[in-house]
């Protein structure tokens, strides 16, 4: 009962510490003082949690928990997370915060997830398969976002056609202004990029401890990460470059039909991705 319970309790980490890494990651593209105060907040919920689970585990062991190394990746966790939000509120190194965070949540979704930490081979299998919908509910999330984003690009070129060619029309006037459609596409991208990214970690660990024969190049693999690698495109043209207006909309519209392309033929060509087929 005791492992059990500690094991929906590292869950609950897990999902808070995914949402304090999407925040974190909207303050450092967007800046937004009040993300970074919630990110902030749902870390130290975090680590107050992994530091009552690190007292109980002491307690129950009678020694410090660093002599396997089941222990100490939750240790190691456990540091990251201490020395994220000493970060945070010392030094207020955004991006340093960020990555730092990422690499947390790695190793605390590696230490959720292992095997070892079941009591029993059903226990195992079952935390697999929390994992691996856990790994699907953040994907299909992430689409949902870019969707939506896409549908802001999408209008923000029919506005910006019925502009040029001066078509003062009702619908013109239905629609939002560019800006704000702009603004909505990169906003909703700035959602599912995070999103995506901690998806496709713990869609690794899955297939690394449930198909230790899979094959690296899967087309569903090699898909997803380029699919991550071309919206991270777009942020970092938006963000670091300034692109804007009609290039970025069309840029949007291309990754989503690679998307969409990624998820139909992508599935089908995967060895191990049927449940999409």
């Amino acid at each position: 009962m005791f492992e059990l319970s500690m094991t929906r309790l590292h869950e609950v980490m897990v999902v808070l510490y995914a949402l304090s890494v999407l925040l974190y990651f909207m303050d450092y593209l967007q800046k937004n003082q009040k993300a970074n105060r919630y990110a902030f907040w749902l870390l130290g919920i975090v680590w107050v949690l992994q530091t009552i689970f690190l007292f109980l585990y002491m307690t129950r062991t009678g020694r410090f928990p660093v002599l396997t190394l089941f222990e100490g990746i939750y240790f190691y966790a456990w540091v990251l997370v201490t020395l994220s939000l000493a970060i945070n509120r010392l030094m207020r190194v955004d991006f340093t915060v960020f990555f730092v965070n990422i690499i947390g949540f790695i190793f605390m979704a590696i230490h959720t997830f292992a095997p070892v930490q079941a009591p029993n081979e059903a226990a195992a299998e079952q935390l697999m398969s929390e994992l691996l919908l856990i790994h699907i509910t953040m994907a299909i999330l992430s689409y949902a976002a870019f969707s939506l984003s896409v549908v802001f690009s999408i209008l923000y070129l029919l506005q910006y056609r019925m502009l040029k060619q001066k078509k003062w029309s009702q619908k013109l006037q239905r629609i939002s202004d560019l800006t704000k459609l702009e603004k909505g596409s990169f906003i909703l991208n700035m959602i599912g990029f995070p999103m995506l990214m901690l998806s496709l970690i713990l869609g690794v660990q899955w297939a690394i401890i449930t198909l230790p024969s899979m094959i690296w190049y899967d087309a569903k693999i090699f898909g997803s990460f380029l699919m991550l690698g071309i919206y991270g495109v777009f942020l970092f043209l938006k963000v670091s470059k300034g692109m804007a207006g009609k290039s970025l909309a069309l840029l949007n519209l291309a990754a989503f039909l690679f998307l969409i392309i990624n998820f139909l033929l992508g599935s089908r060509w995967s060895s191990f991705h049927f449940w999409y087929s």
